[in-house]
Parts: structure tokens; C-alpha cells; sequence
């Protein structure tokens, strides 16, 4: 080999040295990207899986609430019927009095605003964590996205070193920009695009 030769591969090298290390960083800030964008796929997806079963249990409690007030309402509708058929005065005020007592439970049941816990107030709070599961769980399908942008840059990214095809990097950089807008849009806006 010539000197001319030597010193044209040894700039060869230099170069390809200093491509590889700027693949590296590509690498390297994917890897970070990365690591945000599974990390708070993970907290959304915890949320998402928080609100529904407390969505679940709100639901379930609502329905609870309903039967015991439709079971109530009976009790006082038979209650009235029975009015009809009592003669004596006492045992008709006795009766009376639990017809009372009953539409006032029936009433309670369906709305409790000092306890949150009537009928109206338990559908408002089940809707309100739907929303905030429908929420976390837009979150979580765009940061998944993201990290799938991000896992296959770093692919494109590793391979560029290997086979020296910059256009390789190239793709990576898209990937990584495209990884940062679903992210972005994961964080601030959810719901702009419907990804489900």
C-alpha cells in the first residue's frame, strides 16, 4: 500500500469514526426519548386501569343504590294500598308514618348531596372517571407510538453503523421527530387525533 493510500484510508477512517459517533448520540437521545415516553406509557396506562375500576365500582354502587330505592318505592306504594283497607286510627297513622318514611329513603337514595352517595350524585362521579379513563388511556396509546418510533430509530440508527447507509440515519431523524410529536400530542392533546 502507497502512502498516498494509507493516508486517504486513514481519513477514510477519521470520518467514519466521526459519523459514528454522531450515530451514537442519534442513539443515545433515542434511548432517552425512549425511556420518557415508556415511562409515562406506563403512568397513563396505571391510570387508565385506576379510573376504570373505580368507574367499575361507582357503577356498581349506583346500581346497588337503585335496587334499594326501587325496593323502598314498593314497600311504600303497598304501604299506601294497605292505607286504603286499615279502619283504626293508630294503626293507619302507624302505617302512614312508614309510607312517609319509606318516600323519604327513596328520595335520599336518589339524592344525597351532603354524602355524594345518591343515585344522581354516584352517575355523576362514574361518568367523571370515565372521562378521566378515556383520558389516560388517549395518553397511553400515543406514548406507545412514541416508544415504537423511538425502538425502531434506534434500530435504523444501529444499522446505519454497520452498513454505513446514512440515509439510514435519516429515517432515524424522522422517527425521532415523529416519536416527539406523539408524545407531545400523548401530553397536551390526547384526543386530537382518535388512535383507537
Amino acid at each position: 500500500m502507497s502512502a498516498h493510500e494509507s493516508m486517504e484510508h486513514a481519513e477514510h477512517a477519521e470520518h467514519a469514526s466521526g459519523s459514528n459517533k454522531k450515530i451514537a448520540l442519534l442513539i443515545a437521545v433515542l434511548a432517552l426519548f425512549l425511556a420518557i415516553s415508556e415511562t409515562l406509557g406506563k403512568g397513563a396506562q396505571t391510570e387508565s386501569i385506576s379510573k376504570n375500576v373505580e368507574a367499575a365500582n361507582l357503577w356498581a354502587f349506583f346500581q346497588a343504590k337503585t335496587i334499594r330505592r326501587t325496593v323502598v318505592l314498593t314497600a311504600s306504594e303497598q304501604g299506601k294500598l294497605t292505607l286504603g283497607t286499615i279502619t283504626d286510627d293508630a294503626q293507619k297513622a302507624i302505617v302512614q308514618k312508614q309510607v312517609d318514611d319509606w318516600a323519604k329513603t327513596a328520595q335520599r337514595y336518589r339524592s344525597e348531596p351532603e354524602t355524594g352517595e345518591g343515585t344522581e350524585q354516584l352517575a355523576e362521579k362514574a361518568k367523571h372517571a370515565e372521562h378521566e379513563r378515556d383520558e389516560a388511556t388517549a395518553k397511553y396509546h400515543h406514548f406507545e407510538l412514541a416508544s415504537a418510533a423511538f425502538q425502531i430509530g434506534i434500530v435504523l440508527a444501529s444499522a446505519t453503523i454497520i452498513t454505513g447507509m446514512l440515509a439510514l440515519a435519516y429515517v432515524s431523524g424522522v422517527l425521532t421527530l415523529a416519536g416527539l410529536l406523539m408524545t407531545a400530542l400523548g401530553l397536551w392533546w390526547p384526543h386530537l387525533v382518535h388512535l383507537h
